[in-house]
């Protein structure tokens, strides 16, 4: 069986890779790791439990908290929330543990569950092992010690959680809103709620789409992965510019007012700019991952702002942000991590921090995300090859050497062996699509010639 915890927790088609017991089980087993490691020592133990809109989401919070409370954990519920919320949460109440169910941008049929540990922060991948081997001793019959009478976890709702979430969103704001106007896309998700009340209450005049859950409709040609509604809307209102999140808003990508996106790059552009201005951006130095367009680093070096870079996943980032004390990173695809303010990826406050910086330049954000020029890039997935071999094929290395060599220092050239696929990811920049294309191409002719 392969390992449970994939990057962001554990996801699959509910009721189907995902049920009920699943839930309920790796639940108990978290409860039991952590207790084991001494996180619950000289206290009662307390979750947060919170889950984005998806009608699966229903049965799987019940299974989570039962299986929580059955081990002794009290449970507080904050319902439909962001994920980054449920993390700050956890941090902010002392609790021992976060639970938050989503599936995040995957289409509705999925949900999963992520863990957070004491103060909001991700589960390192040692506890992450050991709840999953848990789990599976519990699941063939290993028994367990059960508590009892005043033993059992308690349970109730934390409403006051949408609130204090908001209320930390713009206690973080380092100006008002006045004068723009914003479309914001929610992804019938976890933000629908939280986002237009915040950026409402900094000054903005909104216009939401995709803000109404069923509970079926998340992520359903809309949000952050479908940007052509947004697109539309901003020009049909005259807006300054639009903003959309994923299902459970732990990502933001952007619209400007002529309808282009401005993706992560771009906003972590204009971010780490604003920051260091106002002298937040600590050394000096944005952690980016190795996907990152070259325009990125290019405009950065321009900037005197030190890149460093890391393998594809906001995990990644995260672990070295926290490691040498950086205080901005993210990915291409809106995943933007302030680690002064979030424990997490979080859109509504990426979000935020863009329109902050639109209304105190007052500059558009086309003008702001022009700082840095998104070099064309081209992507292949090559199949069915020996992937354990892209790093030592001497043929294949010839083939990268002369590909770098025509490109010269306005492209780059990226292989990288997929995680969970037999495939070879090729991706080539260069400052024309076309040229790109043709490198591209020639360098999957020579990933099937060296591996296949």
């Amino acid at each position: 069986m392969g390992r449970l915890f994939g990057t962001d927790g554990v996801r699959g088609v509910a009721n189907a890779d995902l049920t009920a017991e699943m839930a309920l089980g790796l639940s108990v087993a978290a409860a039991h790791v952590l207790a084991e490691a001494g996180t619950f020592e000289g206290h009662r133990p307390t979750a947060v439990v919170g889950r984005d809109p998806r009608a699966s989401g229903e049965f799987l919070q019940a299974a989570v908290v039962a299986g929580l409370a059955s081990a002794g954990v009290d449970v507080l519920t904050v319902g439909v929330l962001p994920t980054p919320a449920v993390a700050f949460l956890t941090g902010a109440l002392g609790a021992d543990l976060g639970v938050m169910l989503s599936a995040s941008h995957n289409a509705m049929p999925d949900n999963g569950i992520k863990f957070f540990a004491r103060g909001g922060h991700k589960l390192a991948d040692e506890l992450e092992d050991k709840i999953e081997a848990v789990y599976e001793s519990h699941r063939h019959g290993e028994p367990w010690e059960r508590p009892t009478g005043a033993g059992v976890g308690r349970v109730r709702s934390y409403d006051e959680g949408f609130e204090q979430y908001v209320g930390h969103l713009l206690s973080v704001l380092p100006n008002r809103l006045d004068g723009l106007t914003i479309v914001l896309d929610e992804a019938h998700g976890a933000a629908s709620g939280v986002s237009p009340e915040v950026f409402s209450r900094a000054g903005a005049q909104i216009v939401t789409i995709g803000a109404e859950p069923d509970g079926l409709n998340i992520n359903d040609g809309c949000g952050s992965t479908h940007l052509d509604q947004l697109k539309a809307a901003v020009i049909e209102h005259g807006a300054d510019f639009g903003i959309a999140h994923d299902g459970d808003a732990d990502r933001c990508l952007a619209v400007d007012h002529t309808g282009e996106e401005v993706d992560g790059d771009q906003i972590l552009s204009v971010i780490a700019l604003a920051l260091r201005e106002r002298g937040e951006l600590r050394s000096d130095t944005v952690v980016a991952t190795v996907m990152s367009n070259l325009g990125f680093k290019l405009a950065m070096e321009r900037a005197g702002i030190r890149l460093v870079q890391t393998a594809v996943g906001d995990r990644y980032v995260l672990e070295e942000m926290k490691e040498h004390d950086f205080a901005l990173g993210g990915e291409q695809s809106g995943h933007v991590i302030i680690l002064d303010h979030a424990t997490t990826g979080d859109g509504t406050l990426t979000g935020l921090l863009l329109a902050a910086r639109v209304a105190e330049s007052g500059r558009t954000l086309r003008d702001l995300a022009a700082v840095m020029e998104r070099l064309p890039q081209v992507l292949i997935n090559v199949p069915d090859v020996d992937k354990s071999r892209v790093k030592t094929s001497a043929d294949l290395a010839a083939a990268v050497a002369e590909a770098e060599r025509e490109l010269g220092s306005t492209g780059r050239v990226l292989l990288r062996s997929s995680g969970t696929e037999p495939l070879v990811r090729v991706m080539v920049e260069a400052a024309d699509i076309d040229q790109a294309r043709s490198v591209a191409g020639r360098l999957a002719d020579a990933v099937k010639s060296a591996l296949g």
